[in-house]
C-alpha cells in the first residue's frame, strides 16, 4: 500500500501545482457519466488507497471524465496543449442528435471537453523544453536490453505533439504483435465505420409461412443477463417479439436463426480456445458457459444455436411457444416486429482495448470488412484493416494482419507503425478515433494492467498489452514529468519467461513518465 502511494506522490504535486486555478472552473463543468461495464470484478484494498490518490491527482490536473470514456489519468492537458499548437477545436460532438433519450451516449469530442477544461492559448513547448531524445536513449537503451527480452525486440518512442520519433530500436522490424493487434482493429474499425455506429439484433416475420427468424447483427456484446448493463438485451429482445406477436394473435410459432451477415471458418486457426468462441454474427454471452464477462472461459461450441435455444426460452416465458429453432435465412420480405442495438461502436472499442476482448476484435474486422466490400470473414477482416490503414497514410511496410484479435502467431507489426496509430488516435481533426487512447488500460487499475504497475507508474501508463507464448508486447501512451504526451510501443519475441518480460517492458513505460 505505502508503495503505490510513494509510486503517486510525485505526479500528484506535480498535477496539483500546474492545475490549482481551474479547480473550482472543472467543479461546475464536469458531469460525470457512469461507465456500463457488466459485472465489475471485485477490487482489493490497495486499489482503493491508490485509487483515492490518482483520483486526486486527476482532478487536480482537470482529467475527470466528461461525459464520456474520457479518462482521468493526466492525459487530457496534453491533449489539450496539442490542440491548441495546432489550432483546432479538436472537430464535432459525436453525432448528439437523434440519439435515443435512454441509450447509452457516445464518446465526447475533443471541442467539449477542451471547452470544459478551459481551453489555452500557449503554443506547446513555449513554457516545457521538448523531450531529451538523448537522455531517453540513455535511459531506454539498458532496460530493452534485458535478458528477459529474449533475442528479437523493437521499439519506439514519439512525442504525439510534434509527430517527432524520440526513440527508435529496429522500430521498422515486424514483429507478432500478439494482442497489440487490437490497436490496429480498432482504428480501422472506427474509420470504416465511425464511433456512433452501433450494431442490431432483430427479429423477422416471413409473411408466407409465418416463420419467426431471430438475425444475427453480428453484436459481440448482445447479453442474456437479466441486468444488461446498457448493453443490447436478448431478454428485451424476446420481450418486444412477445408483444408483437401477441398483437397478431401468434402464441405458436417456428422459429429459426440467421447468421448468414459473417461468412468463412467460424474457428480460429488456434483451434478450441477458452480465449475466443467459435465466430457468428449471432452470439449471447461472448458463449461463455460461466458468468463471466470477460477473460478466458470455456465457450459453447455452437453459439447460434445457443442463442436461439436462449431466446426461445425468453419467448416461452412470455406465452409464446415455439419449435426447436434451426439455422435459415431472413428473407427481403420479411417484416421486422423487434430490435436491440448495441451501444456506439466507440464503447466496443473501448470494452476491447480494456479487457483485450478478442470476441469483440474478431467481430469488429469482420464489420470492417463489411464496410470495405470484403467478404466477412477473416481474410476478408485483415484486407479491409489493412486497406483504411493505407488509406490513413500509416507505415505499413512489412505488417501483415491474419486476424483482428492478434491471436495469430504470423500476425506482423512494427514498432513504428503502432506508435503511429496511437498518434493518429490523437490526431485532434479525428476526434472519432480518440476511443482509441481512452480504451487503453490504465496501470494498476483497469483492465489487463489492473494488476501490473504496484510498485511502479500506477495510473500514469495506458497501455495495450500483449501475449503469446515467446511473445511480449507493450504499446500506449504516456505523460512524462514535463507534460508531453509520448506514445510508445514495445515489442520483444523469443521470451522464454513471460513474467520477468513483462516486468522488464512495464519497467521501460515507467521510465517515460520520470
Amino acid at each position: 500500500m505505502a508503495r503505490i502511494v510513494t509510486a503517486v506522490r510525485p505526479g500528484l504535486a506535480r498535477a496539483v501545482t500546474a492545475a490549482r486555478p481551474r479547480i473550482a472552473r472543472l467543479t461546475e463543468a464536469v458531469r460525470v457519466r457512469p461507465v456500463h461495464l457488466p459485472r465489475p470484478r471485485t477490487v482489493r484494498t490497495w486499489q482503493y488507497t491508490a485509487g483515492a490518490a490518482t483520483a486526486g491527482l486527476a482532478l487536480a490536473a482537470g482529467v475527470v471524465t466528461v461525459a464520456g470514456p474520457w479518462d482521468a489519468n493526466g492525459q487530457r492537458t496534453a491533449e489539450r496543449d496539442r490542440a491548441a499548437a495546432l489550432e483546432r477545436s479538436g472537430g464535432a460532438d459525436h453525432g448528439r442528435s437523434g440519439t435515443a433519450a435512454r441509450a447509452p451516449r457516445p464518446a465526447p469530442s475533443a471541442a467539449p471537453v477542451l471547452s470544459g477544461l478551459g481551453g489555452t492559448t500557449g503554443a506547446v513547448g513555449t513554457k516545457e523544453t521538448p523531450p531529451d531524445a538523448k537522455a531517453l536513449s540513455d535511459v531506454l537503451g539498458p532496460l530493452l536490453e534485458a535478458p528477459a527480452l529474449g533475442s528479437s525486440h523493437a521499439a519506439a518512442v514519439v512525442d504525439v505533439t510534434t509527430g517527432e520519433r524520440l526513440y527508435g530500436a529496429d522500430a521498422g522490424k515486424a514483429l507478432t504483435p500478439a494482442s497489440t493487434t487490437k490497436i490496429a482493429t480498432a482504428v480501422a474499425a472506427l474509420s470504416a465505420l465511425g464511433p456512433d455506429h452501433r450494431l442490431t439484433t432483430r427479429t423477422a416475420l416471413e409473411p408466407d409461412t409465418r416463420e419467426l427468424v431471430l438475425v444475427g447483427g453480428g453484436d459481440p456484446t448482445l447479453t442474456a443477463h437479466a441486468e444488461a448493463g446498457g448493453w443490447a438485451g436478448l431478454r428485451a429482445l424476446a420481450a418486444d417479439t412477445a408483444k408483437a406477436l401477441d398483437k397478431r394473435g401468434i402464441h405458436k410459432i417456428t422459429l429459426s436463426y440467421d447468421t448468414t451477415l459473417f461468412t468463412g471458418p467460424a474457428l480460429h486457426p488456434i483451434g478450441v480456445n477458452d480465449n475466443l468462441a467459435p465466430i457468428s454474427a449471432l452470439t449471447v454471452d461472448e458463449g461463455r458457459t460461466d458468468a463471466s464477462t470477460s477473460g478466458p472461459a470455456p465457450r459453447v461450441s455452437d453459439p447460434a444455436a445457443n442463442a436461439a435455444t436462449r431466446f426461445a426460452a425468453f419467448l416461452k416465458d412470455a406465452g409464446i411457444t415455439t419449435t426447436a429453432p434451426g439455422p435459415s435465412k431472413a428473407s427481403t420480405r420479411a417484416e421486422t416486429l423487434a430490435r436491440v442495438s448495441s451501444p456506439p461502436l466507440s464503447e466496443l472499442v473501448e470494452r476491447m482495448l480494456t479487457n483485450s476482448d478478442n470476441d469483440i476484435a474478431e467481430a469488429l474486422a469482420r464489420h470492417t470488412a463489411l464496410a470495405s466490400g470484403q467478404p466477412a470473414g477473416f481474410d476478408g477482416g485483415a484486407k479491409a484493416i489493412a486497406t483504411q490503414l493505407r488509406k490513413l497514410g500509416l507505415p505499413m511496410a512489412g505488417a501483415a494482419f491474419h486476424d483482428g484479435s492478434g491471436l495469430n502467431r504470423d500476425d506482423r507489426l512494427t514498432a513504428d507503425l503502432l506508435t503511429a496509430l496511437l498518434v493518429k488516435a490523437g490526431d485532434p481533426g479525428r476526434p472519432g478515433l480518440r476511443p482509441v487512447l481512452t480504451g487503453l488500460p490504465v496501470a494498476g487499475f483497469t483492465g489487463t494492467l489492473s494488476t501490473r504497475y504496484a510498485d511502479g507508474a500506477a495510473g500514469l501508463v495506458r497501455a495495450k498489452t500483449g501475449t503469446l507464448t515467446g511473445v511480449n508486447t507493450l504499446a500506449g501512451t504516456v505523460v512524462d514529468k514535463a507534460g508531453h504526451l509520448l506514445a510508445f510501443a514495445f515489442l520483444a519475441s523469443d521470451t522464454t519467461d513471460p513474467l520477468e518480460a513483462q516486468k522488464a517492458l512495464d519497467r521501460a513505460a515507467t521510465a517515460l513518465t520520470r
